[in-house]
């Protein structure tokens, strides 16, 4: 039997709520074949960061060219990368191994409002990583940051996504999950916009949903599901996982972080 095989290049979190731990624990649900190239570690668990190392971007190129030259990715899904060194090299890489089905998760702005990367790096991500994408998926805040526009309401929504998708000639998925009663995302390609629905579930442990919905769209694409397939399993596989309420037990801080985002598939 022959696996289909992505690749994430993200930072770690080392409690497993986000980040490479979350994209491949997705990637293996899935049914593909997960590898990874780190951008920075972590020490972190549900009460917070407490430190970062950043990969340099030598060690970053190495690793890629590790990946891309003995077990070619079908998909590639881009998390959190915060230098613009950084950026410069995946968009180089990508290019240079003629990469597909490049799904871009710009990990930009904190749920709390924070913004996370640099604008240089913004400016760089923009430029050269996003004309690469099949598909971005920005959350509601990260979306009306890379649009400028203000997002109050589900046709604001919808059309900054649209503003994106016209820009970079990419699909983008504008994620809902941050406002409103429901969770409803919307999809933005070229041949116009589609709403996926979905109920807003009272799960305190959504620390990683980002994560785990891009590297569920990458997984697909990757097993060859048309984009709107793609993002319709992915919608699907996060929202059941979601509602599974898996608990891990006592924990010290902000609840068990992310565990329930592969609960009904990883043991």
């Amino acid at each position: 039997m022959t696996m289909r095989t992505a690749l994430t290049i993200a930072g770690s979190d080392s409690s497993g709520g986000a980040g490479i731990q979350a994209d491949l624990k997705t990637m293996l649900a899935n049914g593909v074949y997960g590898m990874s190239a780190v951008t920075a570690l972590t020490a972190q668990n549900t009460t917070g960061v407490t430190d970062i190392m950043e990969a340099t971007p030598e060690f970053l190129a190495a690793q890629l060219d590790a990946v891309f030259r003995d077990i070619r990715p079908d998909a590639v899904k881009v998390g959190m990368v915060s230098s613009p060194e950084l950026i410069e090299v995946i968009a180089r890489k990508l290019l240079e191994y003629e990469a597909g089905n490049i799904v871009v998760d710009p990990v930009m702005v904190a749920t709390s409002g924070a913004r996370l990367i640099k604008d240089e790096a913004v400016r760089i991500m923009k430029a050269k990583l996003f004309p690469l994408a099949t598909i971005i998926t920005p959350n509601v805040p990260e979306l009306a940051c890379l649009s400028g526009e203000e997002i109050d309401s589900a046709a604001a929504m919808e059309a900054a996504a649209g503003k994106l998708r016209q820009e970079y000639h990419a699909a983008v998925l504008g994620k809902g999950g941050h406002f409103g009663e429901d969770a409803d995302d919307v999809l933005c390609t070229e041949a116009g916009s589609r709403w996926y629905r979905a109920k807003r579930i009272g799960n305190p442990n959504t620390h990683g949903t980002g994560c785990t919905l891009s590297s569920a769209i990458a997984s697909n694409l990757a097993k060859g599901l048309s984009l709107e397939a793609a993002v319709g399993q992915a919608k699907e596989y996060l929202t059941g996982a979601l509602s599974a309420m898996l608990d891990l037990g006592q924990g010290s801080g902000p609840l068990h972080h992310g565990f329930a985002l592969q609960s009904r598939y990883v043991v």
